[in-house]
């Protein structure tokens, strides 16, 4: 009982209690979630030749895209975002982003399903070429107008002055 009759027992208490609670906090990283959570598991259940179209919209609800082009090629998408530590100053990190890519027969039976990884995105190859916009270019007469109304316009300022 020497340790209830010393003069620092408050403070061994309030180390105590607050050792207590830093031991039993834990630290979650925040974490931004888009899509289907778990893709890659879910993915492992649909079965190529045998899976269908409701067994993929039952499994991992409605696609987040089709494609333009057919729409038998189904996308879903998981994309997890945190937060970066001390060497990253705080600012978004990408943690996971998984595309997985499904293509249907003509009878909505599973043809192929591939997932897309992060580090498949670095493996993508961008083009450097660039277009050119037609449509946004002014023509002949668009240009000798505008050219025609600035010159209006300066003189009528100067004749202000």
């Amino acid at each position: 009982m020497s340790f209830i009759k010393t003069k620092h027992f408050s403070k061994n208490i309030l180390i105590i209690i607050f050792l207590f609670f830093l031991v039993n906090c834990q630290l979650q990283e925040p974490k931004k979630l888009h899509g289907i959570n778990y893709l890659e598991n879910r993915e492992n259940l649909l079965i190529i030749n045998k899976s269908n179209k409701n067994d993929v919209v039952n499994i991992l609800g409605s696609p987040h895209s089709i494609s333009i082009n057919d729409d038998n090629k189904w996308f879903y998408f998981e994309r997890m975002i945190t937060r970066g530590k001390l060497h990253k100053l705080g600012r978004n990190v990408l943690k996971k982003n998984n595309i997985l890519e499904i293509e249907f027969d003509k009878y909505g039976i599973l043809l192929s399903k591939k997932l897309y990884t992060k580090d498949d995105m670095k493996k993508v190859k961008i083009s450097k070429k660039q277009t050119e916009n037609t449509v946004s270019q002014k023509s002949f007469i668009d240009s000798f107008l505008s050219s025609i109304k600035q010159k209006m316009y300066g003189q009528r300022q100067r004749k202000n002055k």
